[in-house]
Order: C-alpha cells, then sequence, then structure tokens
C-alpha cells in the first residue's frame, strides 16, 4: 500500500540548537499512530512541521503523493490538527466559532450545524453551544476544539496531547472516536504522555528521543517477547535510568528536609 505520508531526512535547527535529527518516516492509510518522546524531544516541532504550521526545514515531506513546501494550501485542506493548547476566541460561542473554522473550509452552513451540533451533544455540551466561551473550563475548549479540528473529515488528522482536560466520559468516546475513524480509513498521528492509552489505541508506535527516532514498530514488536508495559520501555530507550534521583529518594528528601518556614 503506497503512503499517505512520507518524511525523507527531516531534520530542524532553531539557531545552532538542532532539534530534530534524520527524521524518516513512511505511514499507510488507516494507521493510529501514537509518537511519544520525552519533554523536549521534537514531537510537538514534527506535527507543527507536518502540519505546515513551520514551513521552514530541511529535508523532504510528501502527503498524499505531493511535497508539503509546494502544495501547502492543498494539502492543510485534508488535516486536521488538534494541539494540547490553543487560543479559541473567547468571545465567541461555540456556534461562532465553529462556523467561523468550518467556513474556512468551504463548507455550508447547515453541513457546519449539523456536525456541530452532533459532536458538542456527543461530548455532552450542546447546551452551551450558544453560550461565550471566556466561562468555559479547560475541559470544555478542548471538546470545542476536537470538534474544530474534525469539522471538515480530514482524512489524516494530528493530535497534540488531545486529552487534556477531559473528563472520564469524555476519554472514552475519544477512544471509540479514534477507531471509529480508523475504520473510515483515516490516519491519526496522535502524541501523548499518557502511555497507557497510546499502548491501547496504536497501530504503530514511533519513539522519539533527542530529535532522533529510536524505536518504531507495533507495541509486540517493541516488547520483543518481554512482559513489560510500554511506559518501561520508554524509561528505558530514554535513558531515565541517569536520572539523579530516584522516587525513594525523592521521598526522603522531602521527609527528612527541614523547612526552616515551619520551625517555631
Amino acid at each position: 500500500m503506497a503512503s499517505i505520508l512520507s518524511v525523507r531526512n527531516l531534520e530542524k535547527f532553531y539557531g545552532t540548537k538542532q532539534v530534530l535529527s534524520n527524521i524518516n518516516l513512511e505511514i499507510e492509510p488507516g494507521q493510529i499512530i501514537g509518537y511519544i518522546g520525552p519533554n523536549g524531544a521534537g514531537k510537538s516541532t514534527t506535527v507543527k512541521i507536518l502540519t505546515g504550521i513551520i514551513p521552514e526545514y530541511s529535508g523532504t515531506i510528501t502527503i498524499f503523493g505531493k511535497d508539503l513546501k509546494a502544495n501547502s494550501i492543498e494539502i492543510k485542506r485534508k488535516l486536521g490538527f488538534i494541539p494540547e493548547l490553543a487560543e479559541l476566541y473567547d468571545l465567541l460561542t461555540p456556534k461562532e466559532y465553529l462556523q467561523f473554522v468550518g467556513k474556512l473550509h468551504h463548507l455550508d452552513d447547515d453541513i457546519i450545524e449539523n456536525r456541530a451540533k452532533k459532536m458538542l451533544d456527543s461530548f455532552g455540551i450542546l447546551a452551551n453551544y450558544d453560550q461565550r466561551m471566556d466561562s468555559f473550563s479547560k475541559g470544555m475548549r478542548q471538546k470545542v476544539l476536537l470538534t474544530s479540528g474534525l469539522i471538515h473529515n480530514p482524512d489524516i488528522v494530528f493530535m497534540d496531547e488531545p486529552l487534556s482536560g477531559l473528563d472520564a466520559n469524555a476519554v472514552i468516546l475519544f477512544k471509540e472516536l479514534l477507531q471509529a475513524l480508523k475504520q473510515e480509513g483515516k490516519t491519526i498521528f496522535y502524541c501523548s504522555h499518557m502511555m497507557d492509552v497510546v499502548e491501547k489505541v496504536s497501530d504503530r508506535i514511533i519513539l522519539i528521543n533527542d530529535g532522533t527516532i529510536v524505536a518504531d514498530g507495533t507495541i509486540a514488536e517493541l516488547k520483543n517477547g518481554e512482559d513489560v508495559s510500554l511506559e518501561h520501555i520508554f524509561a528505558r530507550l530514554t535513558n531515565r535510568g541517569h536520572n539523579t534521583l530516584t522516587a525513594d529518594d525523592l521521598t526522603a528528601v522531602l521527609r527528612d528536609s527541614i523547612n526552616p518556614g515551619n520551625s517555631l
């Protein structure tokens, strides 16, 4: 099967600091890709490059068989992006915001309203459809953000910590939604620190550390016959063993240290 997304020799510098080094990927349609790594490993930078938000990079990126730099606008129409943090227009209602996003994708008004209402109803916030978002909780904002990233029915969806702030019921619905999107042939590029979710939903897991891919395969391939969790694999491959203090060390520090501010 032909790749829907191909990355060749991707590198990215911020000044003299290299944040991505020789990233190579071939991703087929209908896969859920778990893209994981420590803070600062280069996950968000990768996603922002692949979605066209960061246009300066070296290497070649082909999406839908077309070069990203040469066909950025055309490709973006078929992409969805759900970031961890996004600036919603607080003075707008979900209705107004989703109409704005839908219009950017040239959707008809009735399609926008139908999709927006059904998705927000599923997330349990349809009652807030005409309420200004400056009073919304983080979880409510995230539900609007999830809806905005999917409302145009994209072929590839990039998600960067999409579960941030969601309640348990919304997380369950989100997992079901991922599987439904996969069944429709959508490709999901999913960044998260929630190892248990990544392990359960991903067809393939890519682990990046210090800007370089250090593991790429199914969870069974990464375990390689060992009875270990993805958290264990993650810790081993990202050099957690080099940390100065263990959890026991840290609790000992808290237990034995004297806080002058609490002395009588």
